[in-house]
C-alpha cells in the first residue's frame, strides 16, 4: 500500500510540476522596449563614431545587451537611467538659462547642406516628451514580465 501511495505522491508531484510549468509562459520581447532599445542603440553608435561620451555610449549597450538577456539587473539600469534622463532634460531650461545673453535665439541645426531653425521651447518640448515616453516604456508590466531573470547585478553573465 506504500508503493501505491508513494506511486501517487509522485504522479502528482509530475501533475503539479507539468501544471506550474505550463502557466510560466515567457514573455515575449514588447514592440515598445524593441523600439526603445534600437533608439538607444543607434544613439550609442552614433556617439562611438563620433568619439563623444565613449564610455557612456559603452555603458548604454551593456544595459541595451542586459535588457535584451532578460536580466532583472538591465531593467534597474534601464528604469534608473530614464528617470535621471527625465530629471536632466526637464531642468534643461533651467540649466541653460542666460539672462545676460540677449542672443536667445532659435537653435540651429546643420544636417549636410540642410539648415534648419527651431525655438528653444520647441526643443525642449520635443526632449521632454521624448524622456517622458522613455519613463512609460521602461515602467511597462509587459516589460518587467519580459526581465524575470533574477541574478547577481553582474551584468555580463
Amino acid at each position: 500500500m506504500t508503493e501505491t501511495n508513494g506511486q501517487a505522491d509522485k504522479a502528482q508531484a509530475a501533475e503539479l510540476t507539468k501544471a506550474a510549468s505550463q502557466q510560466q509562459v515567457k514573455a515575449k520581447l514588447p514592440k515598445r522596449l524593441l523600439a526603445l532599445l534600437s533608439l538607444l542603440t543607434l544613439a550609442s553608435v552614433s556617439g562611438l563614431m563620433a568619439k563623444q561620451g565613449v564610455l557612456f555610449c559603452m555603458l548604454t549597450l551593456l544595459m541595451v545587451i542586459a535588457v535584451l538577456g532578460r536580466q532583472k539587473a538591465g531593467l534597474y539600469m534601464l528604469r534608473g537611467y530614464t528617470i535621471i534622463q527625465l530629471g536632466l532634460v526637464s531642468l534643461l531650461p533651467v540649466i541653460l538659462y542666460d539672462p545676460d545673453n540677449l542672443v536667445a535665439g532659435p537653435s540651429t541645426f546643420h544636417l549636410g547642406d540642410w539648415q534648419g531653425k527651431l525655438p528653444d521651447w520647441l526643443v525642449f518640448t520635443v526632449l521632454i516628451l521624448l524622456a517622458v515616453v522613455q519613463v512609460w516604456i521602461a515602467f511597462t508590466p509587459k516589460v518587467k514580465a519580459y526581465c524575470h531573470i533574477k541574478n547577481s547585478m553582474n551584468i555580463m553573465k
